[in-house]
């Protein structure tokens, strides 16, 4: 517990973090293909769902950078969905798919699983601290994902109630001054399973907690990542949400 001595709240990332988005997604591609008889395999809707997710990341870094853009990821989703559907690749999905259909689908994103640690482990850790998500999705896809995957949030920030996205500095320290921490941001920690969304969170005085998600972080970055104690720059690094949970105890 000493590394995280004092904190009284925990900010946590969302997606890939509490949320499994990329079986999530994948399941409804897969769905909506047997739906329309569409021969795509399992590893190609994967691809589809990579994309997706590539094409937020670069609009949400784009836009927190001071670009422009929409900050409701729902639109951002949809437009990126569209850009997907229109090309070469994927020409033959977008044909057979009607508006009711991209509709659903985009709201996928409002339907994610949780990872199987995250609803036991969020419900110890309530028990001790306060939990509330610090998301770059909108507020109300993260309601809608609360309830869909019984993620017992105490309270549920947005970066679009602060007109920007993660990393840009304003997103943290907006959740700190609602959390009446902004003088003491080291009493609240980030959570998440990100380097890029730590070392944001880091440059405004809070702590950081790493959590290891299976290909949220990839490559070599992810492997070196550890905790002060060992050498490394995030205050501690946990497996799941119930290892967390035990420091708190």
């Amino acid at each position: 517990m000493s590394a995280l001595q004092g904190v009284q709240v925990l900010l946590f990332d969302v997606f890939g973090t509490v949320v499994d988005w990329r079986s999530s997604i994948t399941k409804t591609l897969e769905d909506l293909g047997k739906q329309y008889s569409l021969e795509v395999s399992v590893e190609e809707w994967q691809g589809f769902a990579d994309e997706w997710r590539t094409g937020y990341y670069e609009n949400i870094n784009r836009i927190a950078q001071g670009g422009s853009g929409s900050n409701n990821v729902d639109v951002l989703h949809r437009e990126i969905l569209e850009k997907i559907l229109s090309s070469s690749k994927w020409s033959h999905v977008g044909k057979v798919l009607n508006e009711e259909a991209r509709v659903n689908l985009n709201l996928a994103w409002h339907r994610l699983n949780g990872w199987p640690d995250a609803v036991p482990g969020l419900y110890e850790l309530k028990k001790n601290v306060i939990i509330a998500a610090l998301s770059n999705g909108n507020v109300r896809l993260l309601v809608d994902m609360a309830k869909h995957a019984d993620l017992p949030w105490d309270v549920v920030f947005s970066s679009s109630l602060f007109n920007s996205y993660k990393p840009n500095p304003v997103a943290y320290q907006g959740a700190l001054a609602n959390m009446s921490l902004a003088e003491t941001p080291h009493k609240a920690a980030m959570v998440a399973a990100h380097v890029w969304d730590l070392r944001g969170a880091a440059k405004v005085g809070l702590k950081t907690v790493y959590v290891r998600r299976p290909q949220e972080d990839r490559g070599a970055e992810a492997m070196e990542v550890k905790s002060k104690a060992e050498g490394g720059e995030f205050d501690v690094v946990v497996q799941d949400f119930q290892e967390l949970a035990r420091l708190f105890q």
